[in-house]
């Protein structure tokens, strides 16, 4: 198998080499403050990532990469998380999950004061917030508590924040930084350079983290294996999806032909409804066709 020349981001091995180690530290820190839209006075100077077994464990959350956590100087936590595939409860599943790394800052009997906030950061592989009635969200979307009157964001303890990766664009080069980072998320496994527009801190130091050239054999196994697990996922998913359909269709069609057997005056003895369950259209036609035929002759 030819290697690529950079692996890519979307999977849990890469994202924790990119994001989650000491090495690479700065192109955390860079993504912090790009998505969060911090302003020179505010920027995030450093940040202590969190061992392993101080992460909270999700286990729900399978595809997602929840294990880079740290926290700022002020004692602000983050939480970073990259999700490939949208599943049932998405959304509360994220909130559980930055509300869990809040809570957990104080043992039993601590003081509230302790408490400092946490922002929950997760990249998307698929349209979390589609247009609807007008309304268009845009690819970088933040969320926090307010008060609806007057827009009062006193209880800004908790904020969460999405990048959903397909809004992106594509007929463009990307311009701003928040772009370059959709391009990146979505384009980093297909080039074959560094391409201008990512010709740059932190984009390019990124990159070098993603160089499978870096990997040793150990590392692109665990990189390979990282990528053949969504995968599976993704077609346990679509069969689960196809089954789903084929049960709907099913019972569609088997309440369709009860609804008509109710207006012609046809009997569905429980016989009868068993064999309509196992019947595809065809059978389900052929059904009815008898059943007509056996009441014309009654």
């Amino acid at each position: 198998m030819q290697r690529p020349i950079f692996a890519d981001p979307k999977t849990d091995f890469a994202f924790k080499r990119i994001f989650g180690s000491e090495e690479h530290k700065d192109v955390l820190v860079a993504f912090l403050d790009h998505m969060l839209d911090l302003d020179e006075a505010h920027r995030i100077a450093s940040v202590e990532l969190l061992p392993p077994e101080q992460r909270p464990a999700v286990a729900e959350l399978k595809l997602s990469i929840v294990d880079v956590k740290c926290t700022d100087a002020h004692g602000v936590t983050y939480v970073v998380e990259m999700q490939v595939l949208q599943v049932e409860g998405f959304e509360k599943r994220v909130v559980y999950n930055v509300a869990k790394a809040y809570v957990n800052q104080i043992a039993r009997g601590d003081g509230y004061p302790n408490l400092n906030d946490v922002v929950g950061i997760t990249i998307c592989d698929f349209v979390l917030w589609p247009d609807t009635d007008g309304r268009r969200l845009p690819m970088l979307s933040r969320w926090r508590m307010t008060e609806q009157q007057t827009g009062a964001q006193e209880l800004g303890q908790i904020q969460l924040v999405f990048l959903e990766l397909p809004k992106y664009d594509p007929s463009r080069p990307p311009r701003t930084v928040v772009e370059k980072w959709a391009y990146f998320f979505r384009e980093a496994d297909n080039l074959t350079v560094v391409p201008e527009v990512l010709a740059e801190h932190p984009f390019i130091n990124a990159l070098d983290a993603a160089r499978t050239a870096g990997f040793t054999a150990s590392e692109w196994e665990a990189y390979i294996l990282a990528g053949i697990a969504i995968q599976n996922e993704r077609g346990a998913l679509s069969v689960a999806e196809k089954r789903g359909e084929q049960r709907g269709e099913q019972r569609g069609r088997r309440e369709g032909v009860e609804a008509l057997c109710d207006v012609l005056g046809i009997e569905l003895t429980d016989e009868r409804r068993r064999e309509l369950a196992n019947l595809d259209t065809a059978g389900v036609a052929a059904l009815l066709a008898r059943l007509r035929k056996q009441r014309s002759w009654a």
